[in-house]
């Protein structure tokens, strides 16, 4: 399993491309897709069949408005497969709003299908050999922070937002936990913090990554 940070920017952020990774199994899972994002995934990978299936954490616009621009490019660039996005059922009525007001009309000619997966509390989604399950964290906004594992490794992402016990409970011996943090050791309502983070991770014995103001990418 290997993990390829697109970006860890903020929704204003002048420098770094939106929060986004790209998990490398069997299957190519892309973990939110921002407005800043398309063109970081075009310049990894111009394949219009690369990814498999998409996740999107919650509906803030640093973190699914760039799935239009995205999936039409797959479209006018001969994709064929497949592409399942998950999500909340509260995310599948916007995002398929948000096509329809992006490009009208363009998803029903798409030549490749899109299929909607329902992410939620305490449900476990099986993506061919990756096995994912959601916790809730706490944002202005329903968020969900996701782990997926491959049978031999696993790994964790928040989306955004503060982290809850399930969130932890869920994070808890994973080999490693992208968690987004606003400020160090500062309080910002609906985001954790570098120092609380520090702390968790000891507690869940987990190899932890805050995505603040930072880029990487690695194999877990």
């Amino acid at each position: 399993m290997r993990v390829i940070f697109l970006g860890v920017g903020e929704a204003c952020d002048e420098t770094l491309p939106n929060n986004s990774h790209i998990l490398i199994s069997k299957t190519k899972l892309l973990l939110d897709c921002g407005y800043s994002i398309p063109q970081q995934l075009w310049k990894y990978n111009p394949d219009p069949d690369f990814l498999d299936a998409i996740y999107i954490s919650h509906p803030h616009a640093d973190h699914y408005f760039g799935l239009p621009a995205y999936l039409i490019r797959l479209n006018q660039d001969g994709r064929k497969k497949a592409m399942a996005i998950i999500c909340s059922k509260e995310l599948i009525v916007k995002i398929k709003s948000l096509l329809e007001c992006g490009y009208k009309g363009s998803a029903a000619k798409y030549n490749y299908k899109i299929s909607f997966l329902e992410a939620k509390k305490n449900k476990k989604i099986r993506l061919n050999e990756l096995v994912m399950e959601f916790a809730p964290t706490i944002h202005p906004v329903n968020n969900l922070a996701v782990k997926i594992a491959n049978g031999k490794k696993a790994l964790c992402y928040s989306g955004d937002g503060m982290f809850v016990d399930s969130t932890e409970r869920m994070y808890r011996n994973a080999d490693l936990v992208i968690h987004e943090a606003f400020k160090f050791d500062q309080v910002h309502e609906g985001h954790a913090i570098i120092t609380d983070l520090a702390e968790m991770a000891e507690r869940a014995n987990s190899d932890l990554l805050p995505a603040l103001k930072c880029g990487a990418s690695g194999k877990v």
